[in-house]
């Protein structure tokens, strides 16, 4: 019996610690579940007008560029010491000379003939003149007559051949020293001092430093923000359009103002592009250290384009498929929105229509968001500081 007993009594004890234990214990407080709802960026709505800005690039280039070309043949005397690769030079400069000797011979040679050749005139109009008295009196012969008119006409044929010899002399002479047609700067010679040049040969290519040109490639789309007259193709615009050209120069980035001119007259069929050429007056002109804007560099452009009211600018990550974004409503609630797109860069989006002021926008990433979802809130900033971004 006490072998039984020993047992049931530790069964009953354990059985009493545990209510015990569980009468005594912490008790459970009920609590409602937490809703983890995702935590979002928003902006304030605000719009604005604006000026829409298009980006391009280009390669500085001259207006005028000219072949200097030997209009006479003969040996190079004299050379300007602007007649180097990149030299400098002002209108009117004698940039070489070809040796004039010969020109000068051919000169006096032309001016002898004429001298010969009005003394030939002369004497043949007083012997016409003498043979029309005679012919009045009827003292001479139809047959002389007509000779001594032949011979007139003929002196007058060698004076005008004389005096055509003589011009052109005098211009090859001339041509012996050529002068700078504008201010410029010399692009690339192939002469020397000594070297014997004919007529035609190619000596130098010359630039002007007045006004310098940038061809600057425009997407066709892009053309409905520019204020740019496409009926005018190729002719200059009379209202012309401010262009920003930046560069990186010498360690530094620096600018440049400039204004489109001109629009090409051809559309490129591959790209889709049309070409508007910006200028720049006085590119060799240095202001406050600015460099020159040398022909050759590679400069970014920004042009101005047209004023839009009431534009709300977003990031681009704002935009959904469908030209939708997101609301967050007075209870922190997503909403999708239609907005209509006015245009789509890089990292904006411009919307034109679709939005209120002062709504909140979510510009963060939402893998499955649904309407009505619950959100939290990071912070509300300002749709205008998209812009400045």
């Amino acid at each position: 019996m006490k072998r039984f007993l020993l047992p049931l009594l530790i069964i009953i004890g354990g059985f009493g610690l545990a209510a015990l234990l569980i009468a005594t214990g912490p008790k459970l407080e009920s609590r409602p579940p937490v809703i983890n709802a995702p935590l979002v960026r928003v902006l304030s709505v605000d719009p604005q007008r604006i000026q829409l800005t298009t980006s391009t690039h280009g390669t500085v280039a001259p207006r005028t560029q000219s072949q200097l070309v030997a209009e006479v043949s003969g040996r190079i005397i004299t050379m300007s010491p602007s007649m180097v690769s990149g030299g400098f030079f002002r209108k009117g400069d004698i940039l070489f000379s070809i040796d004039p000797l010969d020109y000068d011979v051919a000169l006096e040679q032309a001016r002898a003939n004429l001298t010969r050749a009005e003394s030939d005139f002369s004497n043949a109009r007083k012997t016409h003149a003498r043979q029309q008295d005679l012919e009045k009196k009827q003292s001479i012969s139809a047959s002389q007559m007509d000779d001594a008119l032949n011979r007139l006409r003929i002196a007058e044929a060698t004076l005008r051949e004389s005096k055509a010899k003589l011009a052109r002399a005098q211009r090859d002479l001339d041509r012996t020293q050529l002068a700078a047609p504008y201010d410029g700067r010399v692009r690339s010679e192939q002469i020397d001092v000594g070297q014997f040049v004919s007529r035609g040969t190619p000596l130098a290519m010359l630039y002007a430093t007045d006004i310098a040109e940038v061809k600057l490639p425009i997407h066709d789309e892009e053309l409905a923000f520019l204020d740019l007259p496409l009926g005018v193709n190729g002719t200059t615009l009379e209202k012309r359009i401010p262009v920003t050209l930046r560069a990186r120069f010498a360690g530094a980035e620096h600018q440049w103002p400039a204004e489109v001119v001109r629009t090409e007259g051809e559309l490129d069929p591959r790209t889709r592009m049309i070409n508007v050429i910006a200028q720049v007056n006085l590119p060799y002109v240095t202001v406050n250290n600015k460099p020159p804007l040398s022909v050759g560099l590679f400069v970014k452009a920004e042009i101005k384009g047209i004023h839009v009211d009431d534009v709300v600018i977003v990031p681009r990550a704002a935009l959904r498929a469908n030209s939708e974004v997101l609301i967050v409503d007075t209870d922190n609630r997503l909403r999708f929105r239609s907005v209509e797109v006015l245009r789509i860069t890089e990292n904006k989006v411009y919307i034109n229509s679709g939005l209120v002021a002062g709504e909140r926008l979510c510009v963060s990433p939402l893998n499955s968001p649904v309407e009505g979802m619950q959100v939290r809130l990071e912070d509300v900033d300002s749709a205008a500081q998209v812009a400045g971004s």
